[in-house]
């Protein structure tokens, strides 16, 4: 038997070899949102699939739980992640250097992957704030969201179409998506906007516990929105969905994508594409949110940025892009 300091000091002098030798263990992390969020579980359901043939592959994947779409893009640029899900409004916004990405200039290393489920913008009442459009949270305390997240950013260019400020709320609040549920229901929050796949144990939560109502967003400032940014369209979240809100609820919204850093190996952006699209109708299980999913769809819907080389590969071999 090795002293245990002597198993230590190996383990610590073999982070250090070179890493052709460490070839055979690659690790890779996928930026993903609020752990009660879709993406953090879509982005298990991916680590799952990576994870299930390590042996051949030698690829480990794990999922982070971080601050949403703008902070897992401004990740990648950084180096300090693979992998990460964000809006395609988001992504386009990223590729051409506009909106949040306006000071920074174009993310020129962002490459993608694939698109993911569709995320309605999602706006819950409290049920006593008598609300029943979104008009009617002007004067009202909302939860438009954490900074660096994508849907604070939809929030902020539907309120722009709409011709509003922050200030038109008497509280804008910018809680995590964690935390505007249990906010709602304590009665600290009229309302929030969040943008999410369906169905959500954050919206589901709220609607359980305290009774919190679906609002639609519908109107000229949504209508205008939708026929000018490629990257939304119109969504139904259907009634029944969630507890106390039988009424179907007319809403626009955005594709949740995976993107990846340009610098990322082809062979590991190949593998990790391949262990979703071989494992398909398992990865489709893995979520309710996953389960309309198309193959020809997520190649090409809502993807701005160019296709990794390793991603393009793949789609290459199995015949669905040229």
């Amino acid at each position: 038997m090795f002293p245990a300091a002597l198993v230590a000091a190996a383990a610590a002098a073999a982070s250090l070899v070179p890493m052709a030798a460490q070839a055979q263990q690659k690790f890779v992390t996928i930026g993903t949102g609020g752990v009660t969020g879709v993406y953090y579980a879509a982005g298990g359901a991916i680590c799952r699939l990576v994870n299930k043939d390590r042996a051949k592959h030698g690829i480990r994947c794990s999922v982070e739980s971080t601050g949403g779409s703008v902070f897992n893009v401004n990740t990648i640029k950084a180096g300090e992640l693979d992998f990460g899900f964000t809006q395609s409004d988001v992504q386009f916004n990223a590729v051409k250097g506009l909106n949040q990405f306006k000071d920074g200039g174009a993310v020129g290393d962002l490459r993608a992957a694939f698109a993911v489920h569709p995320e309605p913008f999602t706006v819950l009442a409290r049920k006593e704030a008598n609300v029943t459009k979104f008009e009617d949270f002007k004067g009202k305390r909302f939860n438009v969201g954490n900074p660096g997240s994508g849907t604070r950013s939809s929030m902020e260019e539907m309120l722009g179409a709409m011709g509003w400020k922050l200030a038109d709320f008497s509280l804008a609040s910018e809680l995590k998506a964690d935390e505007h549920g249990p906010a709602l229901c304590d009665g600290k929050i009229d309302g929030f906007f969040y943008g999410v796949g369906h169905p959500s144990a954050n919206i589901q939560d709220p609607t359980t516990s305290c009774g919190a109502k679906l609002v639609s967003l519908t109107g000229p400032a949504v209508d205008k929105l939708v026929a000018d940014k490629p990257y939304y369209a119109k969504v139904t979240i259907p009634g029944g969905l969630y507890p106390n809100n039988p009424q179907p609820t007319s809403t626009y919204g955005v594709l949740a994508t995976v993107v990846v850093s340009a610098k990322t190996p082809a062979d590991t952006v190949y593998n990790v594409v391949k262990a979703v699209f071989e494992n398909f109708d398992e990865f489709k299980k893995l979520h309710p949110a996953l389960a309309n999913l198309k193959p020809e769809s997520m190649i090409k819907d809502g993807l701005s940025a160019p296709l990794h080389e390793g991603a393009a590969k793949y789609y290459k071999e199995k015949g669905w892009i040229k």
